[in-house]
């Protein structure tokens, strides 16, 4: 606890240490000087004004005052000129982006600056109506919307961590007129069982178009079930530089995570049927098994590109959005993550195994594993893999990039593949097998837009041969917006069809409790998706049909399958938030359909409400809400979670569901700070079927209090 107060209170002090340092820059900006921009009009003007300069940079002189012919003239800083940003979003004081790992993109993101959502301190919980989840914050989770889960071809193991962990492609970049500094910190329960979700984010920017920030977040559990602590840390560092011309974004990123894993409930009647003390009594089958998984991830990377205006450049282009023009660019890739699982052989005892004759239980004892391949005893389960990751790409944008045919992009890549593990010759040998395998590939796009009614856009990858040799992706968009009154309508159309082979380790595995080594067939899977929204009237609707031939999947063994023949599944969802005055009530509902329950497991209905009142306590300086959230589904064969293989399985022996999770929580927002207070699980004894399971044996957390605070600074 003391080596983790110390690492905090390091990265606080730095934290301050630049804030300090942005606040002398920032008080350059007196009020006197602001006050005279305002009345020249410039401080909004993207165009004739510099947002950055200081009063009198930009060669006028000031009211009431002769210009001064002895000083050397101050250089005019530039304003953010990069073709990659439009307008509106030049006019924001902070926004953020996320960059492409192919094309010479970025993909702007809000700002988490308001209430909504702020009291969901689960991140698995905030898109639709969630995951499947074992239940505390920094466990696994899979999302329930089955068009939303995880498809990587790298490191599946670390698919249920994907609400948590950082990658290339969510890395997030920062432009601040200002220096940003955020803190968030949220706990809940015992000191004995308590819940930690600590965050710190810390931007800036040298000039207006470069900048740098750092994001750490801290998140676990000590365990409110025996054997369930978590620890789950996640940092980023981010350079960028925007130019006229030339840009590069660069960054850096960290993810450990260790779990106890306790294997879930021993029978349903320990949650449903059984009152105990404390949580921490309720009997889990791995408890004594000391079963533990520890994930370290290490990663960074650089994207370039330079353009090349095929008409003249001038002082009157702000930017090369307008201008017709090409872009080469280089992108770099390194990432490496390891897996060690480890348990020492224990039995576990379930009180209600079977019933006699006469109809009473009987105790019986169990073995969570099968087979012990490797030791007898105890288990060290070791693998590695790492991508180096190289694409050269071309973009060229014809005429305007916001043109009917805006951009054209082509590029080629290449990614070398390492893979390795313990097999039974490396007790001679003394080290472990390791295999390289080297993919390459060509990959295209093409996309544009007719005013702010259509956008569209194509793209197709394709590995000729090699590795992966045959896989193919295709994809296109296909966006209307019409308007009525002034209101956005929205109707989306997606396509795509992808030839995937199997990931390295569905085909070779070999571990103390699993060993698998056959070639799988490549999956075929088509998708079509449809959506409908009304952004001002908080009104989404969306359907989705995917046809999957020769499904690769977990069984009930946890071995891994392969379904022959076709696999259908189909989504519907929908969204509507209603407002009367000061009352809001927020709904979300996934209704899902398989023609396979044994292969792909859904829920019938899914569904996310919240309930709540809002209104100012304090007119433009404190605002409240005061509800409730409730999480719902239909009762089916929910997946269950193997700690060995850290992956979710589908199983035949335990329906969840129909049991309502319900939250009651205030919030507040007082200027820049953000405050709530929740009481987790507030029905709980109260009604429903008592089951409270998402994932199959693993219940979620019992009923508890929360507290938490996000504090922004912007100087």
């Amino acid at each position: 606890m003391t080596k983790r107060l110390t690492h905090i209170s390091q990265i606080l002090l730095i934290g301050w240490l630049l804030a300090w340092c942005g606040v002398a820059q920032a008080q350059n900006f007196n009020a006197r000087d602001l006050m005279r921009a305002q009345q020249r009009g410039e401080t909004n003007s993207l165009y004739g004004g510099n947002p950055y300069a200081q009063s009198g940079e930009e060669g006028e002189e000031q009211e009431g005052q002769q210009q001064d012919t002895t000083k050397k003239e101050k250089k005019i800083r530039k304003p953010l000129e990069s073709y990659f940003f439009s307008d509106s979003v030049r006019a924001l004081n902070n926004f953020k982006w996320n960059i492409s790992r192919d094309y010479n993109r970025v993909d702007i993101a809000p700002l988490d600056t308001m209430l909504t959502d702020y009291r969901i301190d689960y991140p698995f919980y905030r898109q639709d109506v969630g995951d499947i989840a074992q239940g505390a914050l920094g466990q696994a989770s899979l999302p329930l919307n089955y068009f939303r889960r995880p498809q990587s071809f790298d490191f599946i193991f670390a698919d249920p961590y994907y609400a948590y962990t950082y990658h290339m492609e969510n890395v997030p970049f920062y432009n601040s007129k200002r220096p940003l500094i955020r803190m968030d910190y949220a706990e809940s329960g015992q000191k004995r069982f308590r819940e930690e979700n600590f965050g710190i984010l810390v931007a800036q920017n040298v000039s207006p178009s470069t900048g740098f920030n750092v994001d750490y977040k801290s998140r676990g559990t000590r365990g409110q079930y025996i054997w369930s602590r978590t620890k789950n840390h996640n940092v980023s560092v981010a350079v960028s530089h925007t130019g006229k011309r030339y840009s590069v974004h660069a960054g850096f990123y960290n993810n450990h995570i260790e779990q106890q894993e306790n294997g879930g409930v021993v029978g349903i009647w320990a949650i449903a049927d059984t009152v105990f003390e404390r949580p921490s009594g309720v009997p889990m089958k791995l408890a004594e098994s000391q079963a533990q998984n520890t994930y370290r991830n290490n990663g960074f990377f650089v994207t370039q590109s330079y353009g090349i205006p095929l008409q003249r450049l001038t002082d009157r282009d702000f930017s090369m959005a307008g201008l017709s023009a090409v872009y080469v660019g280089h992108s770099f890739e390194y990432s490496s993550w390891s897996k060690v699982y480890t348990d020492i052989r224990a039995n576990y005892v379930d009180e209600r195994g079977h019933r006699d004759e006469a109809g009473n239980f009987v105790r019986d004892t169990f073995s969570y594993y099968k087979n012990w391949y490797i030791n007898p005893s105890q288990t060290r389960d070791s693998i590695y893999e790492r991508k180096i990751s190289n694409r050269f790409f071309v973009q060229a944008q014809p005429w305007d990039r916001n043109g009917v045919v805006g951009t054209i992009d082509a590029g080629v890549g290449i990614d070398l593949h390492t893979y390795a593990q313990f097999r039974p010759s490396d007790y001679t040998a003394g080290k472990y097998t390791q295999v390289n395998e080297t993919s390459y590939f060509f990959y295209g796009s093409v996309g544009g837009k007719i005013k702010k009614y259509v956008d569209w856009d194509a793209d197709m990858r394709f590995y000729p041969s090699g590795y992966r040799g045959g896989d193919l992706k295709i994809g296109a968009h296909l966006a209307l917006t019409g308007y009525l009154r002034g209101h956005p309508l929205v109707l989306e159309g997606r396509f795509s069809m992808d030839r995937r082979s199997p990931n390295y380790w569905q085909e070779n595995l070999f571990s103390n409790h699993y060993v698998w080594s056959a070639p799988l067939d490549k999956e075929n899977e088509t998708r079509f998706e449809v959506k409908f929204s009304l952004p001002d009237y908080a009104f989404e609707a969306g359907v989705w049909q995917g046809v999957t031939t020769d499904k690769i999947y977990y069984g009930t063994d946890s071995d891994v399958a392969q379904k022959s023949g076709s696999l259908s599944l189909t989504s519907v969802y929908a969204r509507k938030d209603f407002r009367l005055g000061g009352l809001h009530l927020d709904n979300r509902v996934l209704m899902q359909w398989s023609t396979d329950q044994d292969v792909a497991p859904v829920p019938l209905l899914s569904a996310f409400l919240s309930y709540y009142y809002e209104f100012w306590v304090v007119r433009d300086v404190l605002r409240l809400q005061i509800g409730l959230d409730g999480r719902y589904n239909t009762r089916y064969y929910a997946p269950g979670y193997n700690p060995a293989l850290s992956v979710f399985y589908n199983q035949r022996e335990m329906e969840v569901g129909g049991y309502p999770y319900m939250d009651a929580f205030v919030m507040g927002k007082w200027k820049r700070m953000r405050i709530f207070l929740k009481y987790q699980h507030v029905n709980k004894g109260l009604f429903g079927n008592g089951e409270y399971f998402s994932a199959a044996g693993y219940p979620l957390n019992p009923g508890m209090f929360k507290m938490g605070i996000s504090w922004g600074f912007y100087d």
